[in-house]
């Protein structure tokens, strides 16, 4: 017989399947190349590199897809919990430049969950430590799960 996990050990397992499967599903994500570090109940950390595709006018990194790595995250740490939940809003401030080459992080990290809704703080940092971007996301659970759940 084997003893069940602890719930701290089952929940972050939830929460690393709910991240493959929600990122194995995302095209989007797939093909600016976000990459999946880690997750656990209500947090999340993604990577992305920049690459010459994504450079605006000015030649610098597109605010677009600096917002998407952290979208990306937010949405992997909201659904952590496998209950499907969707952005009703998000709000990003640009704070530095990001360039071709530059290694991104985005980590998001709940900051309040009730009911239904929910709010996250996610950084998005260069390789050497500096803050590129801070976004503030809002969701809302609606019906459905991101994974089965385990049969009984």
């Amino acid at each position: 017989m084997t003893e069940d996990p602890p719930a701290e050990d089952a929940a972050r397992e939830l929460a690393q399947r709910c991240m493959r499967a929600m990122l194995d599903a995302d095209a989007a994500s797939a093909s600016l190349g976000i990459r999946a570090l880690w997750a656990a109940p209500g947090q999340a950390e993604m990577a992305m590199t920049v690459t010459p595709v994504m450079l605006n006018g000015h030649q610098i990194g597109h605010g677009g897809v600096v917002f998407t790595l952290a979208d990306t995250t937010f949405a992997v740490a909201c659904n952590s919990y496998n209950r499907t939940t969707v952005a009703t809003g998000c709000d990003i401030d640009f704070v530095a430049q990001v360039h071709p080459g530059d290694e991104l992080r985005a980590v998001a990290q709940e900051r309040y969950r009730r009911g239904r809704s929910g709010l996250y703080d996610v950084t998005v940092r260069r390789a050497d430590g500096v803050v590129v971007a801070e976004m503030r996301g809002r969701c809302r659970e609606i019906p459905g799960v991101v994974v089965p759940e385990p049969e009984a």
